[in-house]
């Protein structure tokens, strides 16, 4: 069984592909020219897009194809060429330009999951009895699509976060003139009302201490976004050390999210040559 069906990784890949400098299938700088060919692009992205879904190790993904070393310095050379943080704005721009994001609902929230492997990004967590933990600061439109996140120990708290993961909203363009950030209560506080007001946002923050009723504000959209990313059990259970390399994978995971919800949004207006038979 595909780990992701034929018209989702098929586009990923068209693109992820147009992305990638042209190499020989041998090494031009070898005497003899006689050395084992360079194992597909293609077969690594697979390999990667497994490594994303399933969480496993390295050395389980690994096969006749290619080995656990090959997945790993293929992947560091495309972190490297910035490839994964390409391919997660160009969805994001194709969704802008086919659908539209919602920017004047903004929606930032705090993720808890577990760092077993440690890291440069983890630390105790308070809900996991002091083991290693990761959190990420995310960002969502008012549909849930992901904009970007800031990487953290799991000790750290959601409201110093804030600042970064607002900065995120300068690579997106013109935000529209009045823009709304819904909170939850622990962002309560006069340095998070102070922040909101240095980039001329406005803000949505639930009080502490009081019982929020069902649908209170656009927060939900954040929180569904942090499950799907939580479906990928790399991002769940991150065993990666260096941040570089959880930011590509979490890269990789939004460009996932972006392009399949611009699928499904997208299939009842616009018609193309691989559209799915059935609504996704």
């Amino acid at each position: 069984m595909p780990v992701l069906p034929s018209w989702l990784t098929e586009p990923l890949w068209d693109q992820f592909a147009a992305l990638l400098p042209e190499r020989s299938e041998y090494h031009p700088d070898h005497p003899l020219g006689c050395h084992r060919r360079r194992i597909s692009d293609r077969i690594i992205f697979d390999k990667m897009l497994q490594l994303l879904r399933f969480g496993c190790s390295y050395e389980a993904i690994a096969d006749t194809t290619c080995s656990a070393t090959t997945v790993r310095s293929r992947r560091d050379e495309w972190i490297q060429l910035g490839v994964f943080a390409r391919l997660k704005q160009i969805a994001l721009d194709s969704y802008d330009r086919i659908v539209g994001l919602v920017l004047d609902q903004i929606a930032v929230d705090g993720s808890i999951t577990k760092a077993p492997g440690g890291g440069e990004v983890a630390g105790r967590s308070p809900v996991d009895r002091g083991k290693r933990g990761l959190k990420r600061s995310g960002m969502t439109d008012g549909y849930g699509i992901p904009l970007g996140r800031v990487l953290a120990g799991a000790n750290r708290h959601d409201s110093p976060l804030l600042a970064p993961t607002l900065d995120r909203l300068d690579e997106l363009g013109p935000l529209p003139d009045d823009v709304t950030v819904h909170l939850d209560a622990g962002y309560d506080s006069d340095k998070t009302r102070a922040v909101l007001d240095e980039r001329g946002l406005r803000s949505r923050i639930a009080h502490k201490g009081e019982k929020a009723p069902i649908q209170a504000s656009q927060r939900w959209h954040v929180e569904r976004t942090h499950a799907w990313q939580n479906a990928f059990h790399r991002l769940a259970r991150c065993y990666e050390r260096r941040a570089t390399v959880v930011d590509a994978f979490f890269d990789l995971a939004d460009a996932v999210i972006t392009v399949r919800s611009l699928i499904r949004r997208a299939w009842t207006t616009y018609r193309w040559d691989e559209r799915p038979n059935r609504r996704p």
